[in-house]
């Protein structure tokens, strides 16, 4: 048994390395279009010095081709970036995937890439994805867009056969999000002093998934 282990993952690598960065990063893509719609509760923590607000509920909808939607009483959660797990703003449009190297974290080795768009409409200039071969999902993203500067999201996910991650992680840069945030809620604080004095505007949310539904294209 051990050796027929052995064969298939030593099989699955060899595969891995045939195929060019676009091929996997396709496998990847072609996984998550899989998905045609899921609900979920979330429940949403903030990371930000300067601004004090409780832990917040919220209901995310997801239909293949529509927009994000994203219900919650008392206040908006923004950034939205970040937010859409099928990825589709990397994928919408032509690009190249050009591979970098490799990352070896606490409990996995993951590939990295450069994903480019080959035009001027996608709303990204580029991206940078550290993808789980043996899983094929993303781990791990950073992402420069045009307007709203750079995110990084971190994924982690349940089980080796979950398509989707129950917890997200939202870095983004404050200032490029037109300060004060639009968080709508009477229990929620902001430091202004503290904001002026705070040179990099950095924040954070993290949100815990519980999905009701996933529905897959049969």
């Amino acid at each position: 048994m051990k050796q027929f282990l052995l064969i298939c993952i030593c099989c699955n690598t060899l595969f891995a390395v045939s195929q060019t960065a676009e091929e996997q990063v396709l496998e990847v893509k072609s996984r998550l279009d899989s998905i045609q719609s899921f609900s979920a509760a979330i429940n949403l923590h903030v990371d930000i010095p300067f601004i004090q607000m409780p832990d917040k509920e919220a209901v995310v909808d997801f239909n293949k081709g529509e927009n994000l939607k994203i219900q919650s009483e008392g206040f908006t959660l923004i950034p939205k970036r970040g937010l859409d797990l099928s990825f589709r703003e990397l994928f919408e449009y032509p690009f190249i995937a050009v591979a970098r190297g490799e990352v070896t974290t606490d409990t996995k080795r993951l590939h990295s890439y450069s994903i480019l768009p080959t035009n001027d409409i996608a709303d990204f200039s580029v991206a940078t994805l550290h993808i789980d071969l043996q899983t094929r999902r993303i781990v791990w993203a950073e992402i420069s867009t045009k307007k709203d500067g750079t995110y990084i999201l971190q994924l982690k996910y349940p089980s080796s056969k979950a398509i989707l991650p129950t917890r997200l992680e939202v870095s983004f840069e404050m200032d490029r999000i037109r300060i004060p945030l639009n968080f709508a809620g009477k229990d929620v604080e902001v430091d202004r002093k503290k904001m002026r004095e705070t040179d990099q505007k950095a924040g954070k949310i993290i949100l815990d998934l519980e999905y009701s539904t996933i529905k897959k294209i049969q």
